[in-house]
């Protein structure tokens, strides 16, 4: 195919291409189309690539899945489509037909919304000097192949899987030959960041970026993790835009078929910290599907969000800027911190906010509370992925109108990061001394499962930045003036499922600033204590949650509904025995007073929760 053949289109699609790189826009690949079309039963004895041919529909919805999930360049389904390995199947006389159709295919689902990647992995067998295929020969196939992709209406060329660096310097070659078409050059790596025929990654990375590919980078091997940590080579070895195509994890056998491990939210992960650590194209290849894609896309979305707001992060070592202080330290600023940095023992009352506007009744149930020496309220922020009144706003009306101080729980699942920061700061500036920094519940646990959740951070997260904003930085390093002031405290959870990665947060958090925690609700003393035995080492002050059981059906709701919480079958049935409803509530006070008798000498403080608002039966227990 001539120079002067090549259609308008494609060439203006490349002329995008690179003015995105140039720009060091953040750009994602959809994922295997081999990897969904097996899953749809086209099994590993087929030619994924014949299928272009037999079930180009099949071919046409994997793209579309690929796009609708954020993918800014579709592959063709043409990775294995050279006449070498079309061979083995009787199809080398269709070479031409099956290139040109993958390619025709993924231009109608691209349209205008997104470039297309001519996709040409290895031939299949060893080229000179390992084996007897010369360098000319490999040259001649791979034009073969490229030269029916540029036919079909490919912008750009993607060179994936590839062991032998002489082998994809061969397909460099006859891509150039042909036109100058955008290159994304990758080469196939083991758990040790090598090329499979062991080539070192400073090397073959050299060499990709000599030989002219606009964008070099690494695929396959053992999944994520390994590729983040090779980044830091790969950064050294070239000034071209860098990308990680990891798999999805290892793949294991499960009932005949070869399932990659790693999960959306795990691909995401490694999304973000590839940007953060200076990728500038990322996609995934074998087993990553469009739910993949999808998590992966949100992390650049974020990342493009944040380059494009004028503030950028600043690194604080190397522009020191002046920190206000404040004279009064941070566990004085509150009654509620005062007394816990004084060893005292501290008492709050846990009331959810309301669902609609009546704020009367939470209003006069703080007032009992503050008549019966409580030192704060408790408000939840979306409990169980609820919808109720804003927690901050609860928490100021409260403090106003009744003059008791708050806990405000605060959850990362609503917001992102400039929102959690507003809100902050906003809750500083209207008086707000405590918070509990929670992850939240995921919005599919409550009655609005459709409702999306933000989580750019945790808890951890959160703690980080509220130990920022007291030391008078916001989240880009940059001073706010007066520091806000704020007891920052977290939740623990003794009966974890696991434990031990329990346990590992709970060190992250503390580490990040955590000043006390709390608890999820207490009804087993054996389990806080193996807790507190493991905490005692940061010398934080737990708080234990406790709350007392008004019914049968309310213990069964905590025992079966509730995440996190662990209702002993004694305590279960103490409760069926008591056949009245003031029997049942008579055993719920005795039951949660026989704990607190227990552990009270162990923790320094108490949340109490009042089962539907029901302060006075809560207030039984003292």
């Amino acid at each position: 195919m001539t120079k002067a053949a090549v259609s308008i289109t494609p060439l203006l699609c490349c002329r995008s291409f690179r003015s995105s790189l140039e720009k060091g826009e953040y750009i994602l690949l959809g994922g295997s189309t081999g990897t969904l079309l097996y899953e749809k039963g086209i099994f590993i004895n087929r030619s994924f690539e014949e299928v272009n041919l037999s079930q180009p529909d099949l071919v046409y919805q994997i793209h579309s899945d690929f796009i609708n999930s954020g993918a800014q360049i579709i592959s063709t389904n043409t990775w294995g489509a050279n006449s070498l390995k079309l061979k083995s199947f009787g199809l080398e006389k269709k070479i031409k037909e099956i290139n040109t159709s993958g390619a025709k295919i993924a231009r109608k689902a691209a349209g205008t919304n997104c470039w297309v990647a001519g996709t040409m992995g290895p031939l299949g067998v060893r080229i000179e000097p390992w084996g007897p295929t010369s360098l000319d020969e490999a040259k001649t196939i791979f034009k073969e192949q490229a030269s029916a992709l540029i036919k079909g209406g490919v912008d750009l060329f993607i060179l994936e899987g590839f062991p032998d660096l002489s082998e994809i310097q061969q397909a460099i070659l006859a891509i150039k030959e042909l036109d100058d078409f955008p290159i994304i050059a990758m080469m196939s790596i083991n758990e040790e960041g090598y090329s499979l025929y062991g080539t070192e990654p400073e090397w073959f990375i050299r060499k990709l970026d000599e030989w002219g590919a606009d964008v070099v980078g690494v695929d396959g091997g053992n999944g994520p993790a390994p590729m983040i940590e090779l980044l830091k080579k790969i950064k050294k070895s070239t000034k071209k835009p860098i990308i990680l195509y990891p798999n999805a994890g290892q793949p294991r056998m499960v009932d005949g078929r070869l399932i990659y491990m790693a999960s959306p939210e795990y691909m995401g992960e490694f999304a973000r910290q590839a940007l953060l650590k200076g990728a500038q194209l990322l996609g995934g290849s074998s087993g990553t599907s469009p739910a993949h894609t999808k998590i992966m896309s949100g992390a650049i979305r974020q990342a493009k969000a944040f380059d494009m707001t004028e503030h950028k992060v600043t690194d604080i070592s190397e522009h020191p800027i002046h920190v206000h202080t404040t004279n009064v330290p941070r566990t004085l600023q509150s009654n509620w911190s005062q007394k816990i940095a004084d060893g005292k023992f501290v008492v709050s009352m846990e009331l959810l906010p309301p669902k609609g506007l009546e704020i009367e009744r939470i209003l006069e149930r703080s007032k009992i509370c503050k008549d019966n020496n409580i030192d704060a309220i408790n408000i939840p922020d979306g409990p169980r992925a609820s919808a109720r009144m804003s927690s901050l706003a609860t928490a100021c009306i409260i403090e106003r109108e009744i003059g008791i101080e708050t806990v405000l729980h605060y959850a990362c699942r609503d917001r992102n990061l400039l929102g959690i920061q507003s809100d902050l700061l906003g809750a500083s500036g209207l008086g707000i001394k405590n918070i509990l920094c929670i992850t939240g519940d995921p919005p599919k646990m409550g009655p609005y499962p459709n409702a999306t959740a933000v989580f750019d951070i945790d808890a951890i997260g959160l703690v980080n930045m509220v130990t920022r904003l007291n030391s008078g930085l916001d989240l880009g390093g940059s001073s706010i003036g007066r520091p806000t002031c704020m007891s920052v405290g977290v939740g623990a959870n003794p009966v974890a499922s696991d434990i031990e990665k329990e346990k590992s947060r709970f060190r992250y958090k503390v580490e990040a600033g955590a000043e006390w925690a709390i608890t999820q609700p207490v009804f087993d003393s054996e389990s806080l204590f193996r807790f507190l035995e493991f905490s005692s080492q940061f010398s934080i002050p737990i708080i234990a949650g406790i709350w007392p059981l008004k019914s049968i059906r309310n213990a069964e709701f905590m025992a079966n509904e509730v995440p996190g919480v662990y209702v002993p079958n004694k305590v279960l049935e103490r409760m069926r025995k008591c056949k009245t409803a003031d029997e049942q509530m008579e055993e719920g006070i005795l039951i949660a007073r026989e704990l607190i008798e227990e552990i009270k000498s162990s923790v320094q403080g108490l949340q109490i929760s009042a089962p539907l608002g029901m302060v006075d039966f809560a207030l039984k227990l003292f």
